[in-house]
């Protein structure tokens, strides 16, 4: 199937496609319910609570702040059972929290239509995670189960005033429990089962509380055995194959009632498959060869299972100090995280060796943040700081081709490349929000960024070793022996500039507008495979995302919760991964491709309908579009309108969301909660030239779980895209023929199907 861009009439208007109405019954909804008595209770009350957010770095409700948010308490993550970011992936409007499906837990995510399909190590994102106040700056390794989190946010639209470079799209916070006031115990134990392979298995467990008068802690234990999720035509053995521990321990440390210490530390192990990928007939109308599935099935035939091995270390060590000054606090946030993988995938999604591919990956960084807060004279909220971050990144590849040509004992050629990439950033930055009277807040904003980056990187186009020993094959990572084609360095700055204006309708609703800045970093590309000498790696300049957002927001004393925004973004230098089929698999080339024009608006609302029954709607739609192109991207030779006409990648315009939550009284048992959503994304584009795309997205889940009346013990069963829907991590073209042989397909890494489980839960 040739993927089509959708008719310019409803590419450039796509409300035409019954968004007003979706809008009117989710208005209507709300407004209707607002009349009733609001007493909800238990799960669903869970549902109505404001949720503390750090999204302006300091502590407030999120129906406080003057920008698109989406905050999940723990108590909404538990009502919800929400177990990773990726349930969250077609929940929330204009957002994919989509996992790039390479290796588990590396996170490829898209904001109102910003996001950069790529596992390259060094390519920054557009979306940023930060975990308990500290960026993370490499997209693996990222993704875990939401257990035993205070929160999670997500900011939509660029946020370089206060996050910095490479949040251009958005940013995702996970913030970690600290150990409360008394003494708290949670274990929870749960297994899930789909249609094929076998069953996934949970356990997890928190325990802390205060040690004495100046010391409190915490730790929280996970680990998931999962079986696989789907069998292997090729052998008829369970493929998807995954063991994930993780142990967090927290201390808080309050010597004085002025001085704060949280120390936090966080190891995690994943092991199992590789890629779990699927060849079907590709945007060019080529079959994948010897196999070719249907995309909406889950079948794949792979002859190399592959392997993943990574580890994590993340130490985070956070002072947070009162001061008399403007009745502030002075907080610094050190970060160190180490991360290392090995692995190796099917890339041809053959049941013959066409393409395999081992990686070796090494990353280290180390960041500051110092900053202040304070209120002066009632009227100036200020926020300043520097940040200071640094890492190193130590990648190899290597590509093995043709081992159909020795009968599978050994590849018939060997390419071998990857790089070292360090990175130096530093930025000074402050804010300031001003009551210039009871009814209108001034905000301004701005930070000055440089970023130096230095590297030197072996392209596998030119290092390349043939049978029968491959004595020439060299390993960056794990032998040091590659010979650098390409060295360079490079220095970027930016400012980013932010003001906007916020008017309080009363004490419940305020609208605001604003403008914003944003730069996603310059680069390099550490996977050149092009035998092209004008495909350098790099450097490849920064992007730049200009904002205008207006937006309104209301809590209606606590009865309901409804947001709304309209957005404009121009972003100058789009900076894109394009993938292109190649002699030797997969040319991925990062250039800045286009000047480009994407807006939208998002609604979202909770409300009680009745004191036992909590609906929630939401629906995010975009129009995005080219202005002016720098590449060709559609492979004819010319940059013309047909390039320009092309749809954007990552940008659906579509989202919504549709849920229910009840509460039934049990008597003296206890209570029943049941709930049930339907989450719908549109097709998008994956690759640039859009030969490559993600298929429609229809999710239903749903669960009832069991309250105990004493408190202590959750039963539950819930099911998960109970539709079966399927979802390829990407949709990346495979040539015709390597080495003359015919392959044609995709690589598709697929996630999981329909999910059904069991959960039980204590709480001491």
């Amino acid at each position: 199937m040739q993927y089509t861009a959708q008719p310019q009439s409803l590419k450039k208007h796509p409300l035409a496609r019954g968004v007003a109405a979706l809008l009117g019954t989710v208005m209507a909804t709300t407004f209707t319910a607002g009349t009733q008595a609001q007493d909800a209770r238990r799960s669903t009350s869970a549902l109505l609570e404001e949720v503390v957010v750090t999204a302006r770095k300091r502590e407030e409700g999120s129906q406080e702040v003057p920008m698109a948010i989406s905050a999940l308490g723990s108590d909404q993550l538990e009502s919800l059972k929400i177990r990773d970011l990726t349930n969250l992936s077609v929940r929330l409007p204009n957002v994919a929290l989509d996992d790039v499906g390479t290796a588990r837990g590396t996170a490829n995510f898209a904001i109102r239509g910003l996001g950069v399909n790529s596992s390259i190590p060094g390519i920054d994102p557009t979306v940023g995670v930060i975990i308990d106040g500290v960026y993370i700056g490499l997209n693996n390794g990222i993704l875990f189960d939401t257990f035993d989190l205070e929160s999670v946010e997500i900011l939509r639209g660029p946020q370089g005033t206060l996050f910095g470079r490479n949040v251009t799209g958005g940013a995702v916070l996970l913030n970690s429990k600290k150990p409360g006031d008394e003494f708290e115990f949670t274990a929870r134990a749960a297994v899930d089962q789909g249609p094929d392979g076998g069953p996934s298995r949970y356990i997890m467990a928190s325990i802390g509380g205060p040690v004495n008068d100046w010391l409190a802690a915490r730790v929280t234990a996970y680990h998931n055995d999962d079986d696989g999720f789907i069998e292997n035509r090729f052998d008829g053995e369970d493929v998807g194959v995954i063991r994930q521990t993780m142990v967090r321990p927290v201390a808080v440390l309050t010597p004085t009632d002025a001085l704060e210490v949280i120390l936090r530390y966080e190891y995690s192990e994943v092991t199992g498959d590789g890629p779990i990928a699927q060849s079907h007939t590709n945007g060019s109308g080529v079959p994948g060869f010897p196999v070719n599935f249907e995309r909406d099935k889950f079948d794949v035939s792979i002859d190399d299972v592959g392997f993943q091995d990574n580890e994590t270390n993340a130490f985070t060590a956070q002072v947070n100090y009162d001061v008399a000054f403007g009745d502030g606090t002075v907080t610094n946030i050190f970060g160190w995280r180490d991360y290392t993988s090995q692995g190796r995938g099917d890339i041809d999604a053959q049941p013959v060796w066409m393409f395999h591919a081992p990686s070796w990956l090494d990353y280290e960084q180390v960041s500051n943040e110092l900053r202040y807060n304070g209120l002066f004279n009632e009227r100036y909220n200020v926020t300043t700081g520097v940040f200071y971050f640094d890492s190193e990144i130590n990648y190899h590849e290597r590509r093995e081709l043709l081992g159909i040509a020795t009968g599978g004992v050994i590849p018939g050629a060997q390419f071998d490349g990857g790089g070292n990439l360090l990175t130096e950033t530093w930025g000074i930055f402050a804010s300031v929000d001003i009551d210039l009277t009871d009814k209108w807040i001034l905000s301004l904003g701005a930070r000055y960024s440089e970023e130096d980056k230095e590297t030197e990187i072996a392209s596998l186009s030119r290092n390349i070793s043939s049978p029968p020993t491959f004595a020439t094959a060299c390993n960056i990572v794990t032998l040091g022996n590659c010979a650098y084609d390409f060295v360079d360095d490079d220095k970027w700055d930016s400012f980013s500039p932010k003001i906007g204006l916020t008017y309080n309708m009363s004490d419940d609703a305020f609208v605001y507008g604003m403008y914003s800045q944003g730069t996603r970093s310059g680069g390099y590309n550490m996977r050149n495979t092009s035998f092209n000498p004008a495909d350098t790696p790099g450097p490849f300049d920064q992007e730049t995302v200009d904002s205008i957002e207006i937006g309104y927001k209301s809590s209606f004393g606590g009865r309901g919760i409804l947001n709304a925004a309209a957005f404009y973004n121009k972003i100058d230098d789009m900076q894109r991964e394009i993938n292109l089929p190649g002699p030797i698999g997969v040319i991925q080339l990062v250039r800045n491709t286009a000047e480009a024009t994407i807006m939208g608006v998002e609604v979202d609302a909770t409300w009680g309908l009745t004191d036992s029954l909590v609906a929630i709607a939401s629906v995010g739609v975009l129009d995005a579009s080219y202005d002016k192109m720098l590449v060709d991207l559609s492979g004819d030779g010319v940059i013309d309108g047909q390039d320009k006409d092309l749809d954007l990648p990552r940008a659906a315009d579509l989202t919504w969301t549709v849920g229910l939550n009840h509460d039934l009284e049990l008597g003296g048992w206890g209570y029943m909660g049941s709930r049930i959503s339907y989450s719908y994304r549109d097709e998008s584009a994956y690759t640039d030239n859009n030969l490559g795309y993600i298929d429609e997205q229809k999710r239903v889940d749903a669960g009832l779980d069991f309250y105990s009346n004493d408190g202590h013990w959750v039963f539950s069963i819930y099911g998960r895209n109970l539709l079966n829907e399927t979802l390829q991590g990407n949709d990346t073209q495979l040539p015709n023929t390597i080495g003359g042989v015919p392959l044609g397909g995709t690589f598709a890494p697929l996630s999981k199907g329909r999910r059904v489980g069991l959960e039980v839960t204590y709480n001491l």
